[in-house]
């Protein structure tokens, strides 16, 4: 099982950095994310390819036409958060409100419920599961934040569950589609998405994918953007992380599409049995 996901954000909105921090520092940067997006969008259409979109509710409120475009064309649309922020940095009130609006933003121009959920950089760490509770409060059914690995904005590293599975919380159910990541020591990488996509050469990576029988991918527009200015003030490893391999990736992501078999995470819930599944009280 092959899931197709992307991340809806500018270029700019890089997390955990005070120059593009809010709104106020987005606005002083040139969008580039419609460019972005109609090239994800093609190379779709050519393979009849569909795929969920989790959106920022920011994005919807400043290029509507972008989140119509996506959802005309049959693709799913989840919410990405509206101003996407950390959530570790949040509390439930903060995170309450930015998802209402979010998911308002995104079904005014859809006219389709929103259904899923991804945490911005996947920050939802043990010390907030209680946005668990507020998911489910808001009418979201799948989320798709769990990172069970090390991870600088966050994760889970010793979550034990790397597959689908039900998350039961104060009596209440929730499907957890987790990222998937492949072990290398006592570390874990996600090979299918965002920077470790970049960075890990397409032969490792049609490799990895060819022994796992469930792969979560996440991909940002800008992840195939070669010509994206970069972000000043950055550190050294930051910037590696943000802009290696942007030259070749889109390339590398149609040979993957093109090898593989992809199905959006609607159809995904659809061929699951949930009777079945692991389920996780948190």
């Amino acid at each position: 099982m092959n899931i197709l996901t992307f991340d809806i954000e500018d270029w700019f909105h890089i997390l955990d950095n005070k120059s593009t921090k809010s709104e106020k520092e987005w606005l002083k940067f040139e969008p580039r994310i419609d460019e972005n997006v109609d090239r994800i969008l093609i190379a779709l259409d050519e393979k009849g390819i569909k795929a969920t979109f989790f959106c920022l509710g920011w994005i919807a409120k400043k290029h509507p036409h972008i989140i119509k475009n996506i959802s005309s064309r049959g693709h799913e649309i989840g919410t990405h958060s509206q101003r996407h922020q950390l959530v570790y940095e949040q509390n439930p009130k903060e995170f309450r409100i930015d998802l209402l609006e979010s998911i308002a933003n995104l079904e005014d121009l859809t006219g389709e419920r929103v259904r899923s959920y991804r945490a911005p950089g996947f920050s939802l760490t043990r010390d907030c599961l209680w946005s668990f509770d507020v998911l489910i409060e808001s009418g979201i059914e799948i989320d798709c934040s769990i990172f069970p690995a090390m991870r600088s904005h966050g994760g889970i590293h010793d979550f034990p569950n790397k597959k689908p599975f039900i998350i039961e919380k104060n009596g209440n159910e929730l499907k957890e589609f987790p990222m998937s990541t492949v072990g290398f020591g006592s570390l874990g990488f996600a090979f299918a998405g965002g920077g470790y996509f970049r960075l890990f050469p397409y032969k490792l990576i049609k490799e990895l994918a060819k022994k796992s029988d469930y792969v979560m991918t996440y991909f940002h527009p800008r992840d195939f953007d070669p010509g994206q200015p970069i972000i000043k003030n950055l550190s050294s490893t930051r910037k590696f992380k943000s802009y290696y391999g942007l030259n070749s990736s889109f390339d590398k992501f149609k040979k993957f599409i093109n090898e593989f078999e992809f199905i959006s995470l609607g159809k995904a819930e659809a061929l699951i049995n949930w009777d079945f599944s692991d389920r996780v009280k948190l």
